[in-house]
C-alpha cells in the first residue's frame, strides 16, 4: 500500500501560482474536442497539485492529468547563442459534461 494518498491541498494563491497560462494552439484547440485542456505550468508542479489547482479555480471535475516537459531549444542571433527556458505543459481531461472556456479570464 503506498503512503501517498493522491490528494494535495493547494492554497489559492499557490493554485494561481500553478495554472501560469492555457496552451492556445492548433492542437490544443483539437485536443478540446475529446475534453481535454492543456496549461502551462511551473516546473516543480505536481499532477495531484494541477488537479487541485484546476478543479479550485475552474471549479470543474478532473478525470486525469498528464505532463510533459518541453526542454527549451538552442538558438542563435547574430552568432550569440542563447537558450529558451523549459517548460512544462499539463493535459487536463476533465469528465464529461464539464468545459473550461480558455479564452475568458479567470
Amino acid at each position: 500500500m503506498s503512503k501517498y494518498s493522491g490528494k494535495a491541498t493547494v492554497s489559492k494563491e499557490r493554485m494561481y501560482q500553478i495554472i501560469r497560462q492555457p496552451v492556445i494552439t492548433e492542437k490544443a484547440t483539437n485536443v478540446s474536442e475529446h475534453n481535454q485542456v492543456i496549461f502551462r505550468v511551473p516546473l516543480e508542479a505536481t499532477k495531484p497539485e494541477i488537479k487541485a489547482a484546476v478543479e479550485g479555480l475552474f471549479e470543474v471535475k478532473v478525470k486525469a492529468v498528464n505532463t510533459l516537459r518541453q526542454k527549451g531549444k538552442i538558438k542563435r542571433f547574430r552568432g550569440i547563442v542563447g537558450k529558451r527556458n523549459d517548460v512544462k505543459k499539463a493535459v487536463v481531461t476533465l469528465v464529461d459534461g464539464h468545459t473550461i472556456d480558455v479564452t475568458t479570464g479567470v
